[in-house]
């Protein structure tokens, strides 16, 4: 039985080291890779930078309007009208932040969509076939982060 499992490994092994080399067969000698940290690319953006900056103002935004709001409320005697205050203040900062999450979100997306768009611009502009994500290569391809980090700034 062992004998038998042996054969079998070693026959399934062949057959898919011959289809890898098939598969691998079509593709022509020049055909250029390219790999991109992305994540690289990202953390040098001018446009991260400016979002992050604005992230931090909108945040800063919130939590001044959540102090106002402990503020007001403490200072309410009437029980009444603190629990108005309290529902109030409530659906406004949550106003807030939803308004502030749709925003960053979106402007992300164009972002990623820009940034996506410039690797891909450079990447025919150098002569590249293929592009990949770096953390998706173990070996192989020309690290094009740089050529796409300037062009991103």
């Amino acid at each position: 039985m062992n004998k038998n499992f042996v054969t079998v490994a070693l026959f399934a092994f062949a057959i898919g080291f011959c289809t890898n080399n098939f598969a691998m067969s079509k593709v022509p000698a020049n055909y250029n890779v390219g790999v991109v940290d992305v994540r690289n690319v990202v953390m040098q953006s001018k446009q991260v930078s400016v979002l992050q900056n604005e992230q931090t103002k909108k945040s800063e935004e919130i939590k001044n309007a959540i102090k106002k709001a402990q503020d007001d409320i403490s200072k309410e005697k009437d029980l009444k009208k603190k629990e108005q205050l309290v529902k109030k203040y409530e659906n406004d900062i949550a106003y807030m932040k939803n308004t502030n999450d749709k925003n960053y979100a979106k402007k992300l997306a164009e972002i990623d969509k820009s940034i996506t768009k410039t690797i891909q611009e450079e990447s025919k502009k150098a002569g590249y076939d293929l592009v990949l994500a770096k953390g998706m290569v173990l070996y192989g391809g020309t690290d094009i982060t740089n050529i796409v980090a300037k062009a991103v700034k």
